[in-house]
């Protein structure tokens, strides 16, 4: 039903907002500011892109977390079909996609309102433990006095 009243909507919406525009402005600098609003727009989806490209490729090296670069990155791909979609509403909804403090509060809210059930990683499902917390401990490993000496592994010469 929702996405059945975004596409009937937003068309409507663009419809009016470039008869206002284009009576306030006109037809030639209504299309060129159509225009350069995409033109913009790409540039700064490709700049913006690259950027969440290299902090996904960060913290997948320093084994962190993933979701929030995947979530930026995807946020700036939808900005990007938003900027080339003609019209000035999803233009504006695309330039704030592109704000970062943007797409954390939108993160925030989504976080909120999603809860993650499972996951698969290399065909291991993984499912969250409701109420798992920290345990904070020492250790210390234990060797046994008389333990005899491995054999060697053969990638060894002797």
């Amino acid at each position: 039903m929702w996405i059945f009243l975004a596409f009937a909507l937003v068309p409507l919406v663009e419809i009016g907002l470039f008869i206002q525009v284009g009576g306030a402005i006109g037809l030639w600098p209504t299309l060129g500011l159509v225009l350069a609003t995409a033109a913009l727009g790409t540039a700064l989806v490709r700049s913006q892109g690259a950027r969440a490209l290299s902090d996904l490729r960060l913290a997948l090296h320093d084994l962190r977390d993933p979701t929030a670069p995947l979530a930026h990155g995807a946020m700036i791909l939808f900005a990007g079909a938003m900027l080339l979609t003609p019209g000035f509403f999803t233009d504006s909804v695309g330039l704030a996609l592109l704000v970062p403090a943007m797409r954390r509060a939108l993160m925030r809210y989504l976080a909120r309102r999603v809860q993650m059930a499972s996951f698969t990683v290399g065909g291991a499902e993984i499912r969250p433990r409701q109420g798992a917390g920290v345990i904070d401990a020492e250790y210390y490993e234990v060797e046994p006095e008389n333990a005899p000496e491995p054999p060697p592994s053969g990638w060894t010469r002797h």
